[in-house]
């Protein structure tokens, strides 16, 4: 990669594997069932900084700001609890929104604006709506109806702890794991 080149990063809240690989098999089952296979391009997450360019070369100042933030979080409880749906294509894991999280995107997002002028446009238009994405984009709006009509009903509860913050890379191809950074607050 040359110094100048502009990369795609995002930065989200990973569940452990054994949550992973159930989020993949749902994925898997879109992609068999209702050949939706854009979810999956990227590890299971909960997205917090939505994708944005940065310079490959400037990567060592967004690591530190990441790691400096993330040292002052807590480690914070997520549930995970059914399916819920953006029509007429995206459908994922609910997220159970508590304040917590809420609080935790919102300062995240206001200390990447301060610290390095990162700003997401599309999160000043909306609010923060935590979601595990299992398919969308390529969900046609025929299978979204026959997709939707099954998983609304379906029941999925998981609860874990978040302990880290991840930076996610995008190789051209899809999203991977680039750098995670851990909570280290005192609680």
């Amino acid at each position: 990669m040359t110094s100048e080149k502009k990369q795609r990063f995002f930065v989200a809240l990973l569940p452990p594997q054994d949550i992973q690989a159930y989020a993949n098999g749902i994925k898997q089952e879109f992609a068999d069932r209702y050949e939706s296979r854009a979810a999956q391009k990227s590890p299971p997450h909960i997205t917090l900084q939505a994708p944005f360019e940065w310079q490959w070369n400037e990567l060592a100042q967004l690591e530190q700001q990441l790691s400096g933030f993330a040292a002052q979080q807590n480690p914070i409880s997520i549930t995970l609890d059914g399916f819920a749906a953006f029509p007429p294509r995206v459908l994922f894991i609910q997220v159970q929104r508590s304040s917590k999280l809420v609080t935790l995107q919102a300062e995240l997002a206001a200390w990447l604006e301060e610290k390095l002028n990162l700003v997401d446009p599309r999160s000043t238009r909306r609010s923060f709506q935590p979601h595990m994405t299992v398919a969308f984009r390529d969900l046609t709006k025929q299978n979204f109806r026959l997709a939707w009509q099954e998983f609304q009903g379906r029941s999925l509860h998981f609860e874990w702890t978040a302990t880290h913050l991840t930076l996610l890379v995008h190789t051209g191809q899809q999203w991977i794991v680039h750098q995670t950074f851990p909570f280290q607050a005192e609680a």
